[in-house]
């Protein structure tokens, strides 16, 4: 099943509907994606998002992320956006770079720092809230993305598996499909200039690698955290982000064949 969908200007866009869930009734194809960030859409690419009939788009970058790099949208857009300007609790690149040695361990570590804070970092729980109520609002796909479509997305789409009863073996295969070796150097390709130009840091092969793969570590570090704070996801789930039974149901009989 090819869950990559190719886009001339967009990386790392795919559907991660389709898993079979302990229900017995299948994700919907075609409702869920995911994928980088829209800045370098090109037109052939927003003709193609406009075809696939999106409904919302939920933007989980902080305000300096999306000023530096502003979506494309297509002519007549009117699909409902989500983001938010709450102040992050994790510095950006830009600035954690300054001053630092930026190697591969760098980037490992920085990716640690930022799965144990993310699920209970304000601003995300306000996201992931208005993400899942969206998710029982509207009549239609939606797409999920943050800058590299890999941590931010890779951790709420992994909760949105979950919740729809997806299981935990193809909850990691899925979040492990962004470190597509036909994509790697594309990916690689594009992060070394925007280093080299937006921070002024040069890294090597071995870093950029780092920098834009994920780690079953990572995932497993956010989810381990979680249970210790909130005894399970579920109770994550309900107690930080307000997915009770109701809102749950109305979740998974939309997304469940």
């Amino acid at each position: 099943m090819t869950r990559h969908i190719d886009f001339e200007g967009i990386e790392n866009f795919r559907d991660f509907g389709g898993y079979d869930t302990v229900s017995g009734r299948p994700l919907k194809r075609g409702l869920l994606y995911r994928s980088a960030n829209h800045a370098y859409a090109t037109e052939a690419d927003l003709a193609r998002m406009h075809d696939l009939g999106l409904a919302a788009i939920v933007d989980l970058r902080r305000p300096e992320e999306r000023a530096r790099e502003p979506s494309r949208r297509w002519p007549g857009f009117g699909a409902a956006v989500v983001e938010n300007d709450i102040l992050s609790d994790h510095a950006d690149w830009v600035d954690s770079m300054q001053g630092a040695t930026v190697d591969a361990d760098w980037f490992f570590q920085d990716g640690l720092t930022y799965y144990r804070s993310a699920p209970f970092e304000p601003r995300h729980i306000d996201l992931f809230k208005r993400y899942f109520q969206t998710l029982a609002q509207v009549d239609g796909p939606i797409v999920v993305h943050c800058a590299a479509g890999k941590d931010r997305t890779g951790l709420i789409c992994a909760l949105t598996h979950h919740l729809a009863g997806v299981g935990e073996d193809d909850i990691v295969a899925d979040y492990l499909l962004t470190n597509d070796e036909s994509r790697m150097a594309r990916k690689m390709g594009f992060l070394g200039p925007w280093l080299r130009d937006t921070v002024g840091k040069s890294v090597d092969e071995a870093a950029l690698r780092v920098a834009v793969s994920v780690n079953p570590v990572y995932l497993q570090t956010a989810f381990d955290l979680i249970h210790k704070a909130h005894g399970s996801l579920d109770g994550y789930l309900e107690e930080v982000l307000g997915v009770d039974a109701a809102l749950r149901e109305r979740i998974t009989a939309r997304l469940l064949d």
